[in-house]
C-alpha cells in the first residue's frame, strides 16, 4: 500500500487508528479456549467489529511465534482474513547484519506480504536497507512508549541532541515519506512536537494511546498534519481485551469507536 492510498483510507473512514492484535493465549475469552485455532477465530471476531472503524492492523510477532508451528499459521490466517485495504504492520522489531535482514525482509514480505515491519535501528544503516523492498514500508523504532525509552533514548549527546533525535535524523536520510515511518510513543507528548518539526510530512506510528496513558488528543495536537494526517495512533489491549466474556467483540468495537470518534474531529 503506498502513501496516497492510505491517506486516502484515513479520510475515507475519518480515522488514523491501527488495532493492535497482541493475542495473549491466556487473556482468550473462556469460550474460545476449546476451538481448534481460538487465536485465529478471537482474532477474526475482533476484525469483523473493527475494520470499517480503523485503517491497520498491527500484529505483534511474538505472540505467534511464540506458539510454534500453530502460532505461524494463526498469523496467516489472520493476515489472510484481513481486508486488502488495511495497512498491514509486522510488529517484528527486527534489526540484524545484511544478510539476516534481508532474510527476515523475505520473510514478512514475500512469504507472509505484510505492507510493512517495525525495524530496530540499532546496528545502522546497513541493518535497515535489506528492508527497502519495492512498494514496502520500513518502520524504524525513534521513541518508544516504554519506561526503558529513559535509558539510551532519552540521553543527551555532546552536541545536546537528543540519543532519538540523532537515530530520526539520520535515518531519515535512509528512506523518504513515501516509504519510512518512525515510532514515537504517545507517552512522549512534548517530544512528539519536536519530531514533528524534524520530520514535517512523514508518518508516524504512534503506540502508547489507552491503557499506557496516551490520548489521542494530545498526539494530535503535536504532530498532526494538515490534509495528510501522518498519523497511525495504535491500541492492543484497550481494544481487544475491553471484554473476556461472550461481547469481546461487541465490547472491542465500542471502545475502537470511542477512538475513531475522537479522530474524527481531526479530519
Amino acid at each position: 500500500m503506498n502513501r496516497t492510498a492510505l491517506i486516502d483510507q484515513i479520510k475515507a473512514k475519518k480515522s488514523f487508528l491501527c488495532v493492535g492484535l497482541d493475542v495473549d493465549p491466556l487473556k482468550l475469552p473462556t469460550h474460545l479456549l476449546g476451538k481448534e485455532d481460538g487465536i485465529f477465530e478471537f482474532n477474526k471476531g475482533i476484525i469483523d467489529a473493527t475494520q470499517d472503524l480503523c485503517v491497520s492492523y498491527k500484529l505483534n510477532i511474538a505472540f505467534y511465534e511464540s506458539l510454534g508451528i500453530p502460532g505461524w499459521k494463526a498469523m496467516e490466517k489472520t493476515i489472510d482474513y484481513i481486508p486488502k485495504n488495511q495497512f498491514l504492520i509486522a510488529d517484528a522489531k527486527r534489526g540484524d547484519i545484511g544478510n539476516t535482514s534481508e532474510r527476515y525482509a523475505k520473510t514478512f514480505f514475500d512469504t507472509y506480504h505484510y505492507h510493512s515491519i517495525t525495524v530496530a535501528p540499532y546496528m545502522g544503516r546497513d541493518s535497515v536497507m535489506p528492508f527497502r523492498s519495492a512498494g514496502k514500508w520500513v518502520i524504524i523504532l525513534g521513541l518508544t512508549s516504554n519506561p526503558g525509552s529513559q535509558d539510551f533514548q532519552m540521553q543527551k549527546l555532546e552536541n545536546g541532541q537528543y540519543v532519538f533525535e540523532q537515530v530520526i535524523e539520520t535515518a531519515s536520510q535512509w528512506g523518504s515519506e513515501e516509504d519510512t515511518m518512525f515510532v514515537v510513543g504517545a507517552t512522549h507528548p512534548e517530544q512528539l512536537a519536536g519530531i514533528r518539526k524534524m520530520l514535517p510530512h512523514h508518518f508516524l506510528l504512534i503506540p502508547g494511546v489507552g491503557k499506557q496513558g496516551g490520548r489521542v488528543s494530545d498526539v494530535a495536537e503535536a504532530a498532526f498534519v494538515k490534509n495528510e494526517c501522518g498519523l497511525l495512533v495504535n491500541s492492543s489491549r484497550g481494544i481487544i481485551y475491553a471484554s473476556s466474556e461472550l461481547d469481546f467483540a461487541d465490547a472491542a468495537r465500542a471502545e475502537a469507536l470511542k477512538l475513531q470518534e475522537e479522530m474524527a474531529v481531526y479530519l
